[in-house]
């Protein structure tokens, strides 16, 4: 898969990402020499080649004040999964939740969601909330809080390529 020379300034200017201001694509025309309409049309395109899988927010959480981080995990009854995931996903606490499959004995958990807050106590009070929505599916939990930010970075072009 190539990328023509036009394509390659677009990558290269969004790859570290899009500026904070209300119109970041025509931002990203200005500083390519494209219309904010073909900056849309060639990610749109972009991303229909598989060249960019999704555009999307990699926010740090530490800067946004929220200083505790914990990926809640849950082990459901499986005919019941999916639509209590959907309304924990659906949760505007909730950055990103998802079912996975268990690795019995050691790991009984289906679902993870993750929940961000000011402190543990903020943390542990949302994760209740979900444990009170979960009821009687739930059959255990556990939350893995984190101790750093690993570094979020997108598709990066070398130099020459």
């Amino acid at each position: 898969m190539t990328l023509d020379a036009v394509d390659r300034r677009l990558v290269a200017a969004t790859q570290g990402g899009l500026p904070l201001d209300p119109e970041p694509y025509a931002r990203v025309g200005e500083a390519v020499g494209l219309a904010e309409a073909e900056v849309i049309a060639r990610l749109a395109e972009l991303k229909a080649r598989g060249v960019i899988r999704r555009i999307g927010l990699a926010p740090n959480h530490y800067r946004l004040g929220m200083a505790a981080n914990g990926m809640s995990v849950w082990d459901l009854d499986d005919a019941c999964a999916a639509a209590l995931g959907a309304e924990v996903g659906a949760l505007d606490f909730v950055t990103h939740a998802y079912l996975r499959p268990r690795a019995l004995p050691d790991w009984p958990y289906n679902l993870f969601a993750m929940i961000h807050g000011a402190g543990r106590g903020e943390v542990e009070a949302k994760r209740a909330e979900i444990a009170a929505i979960l009821g009687d599916a739930c059959r255990g939990s556990d939350i893995l809080y984190s101790t750093r930010i690993l570094k979020k970075t997108g598709l990066r072009l070398k130099g020459g390529d």
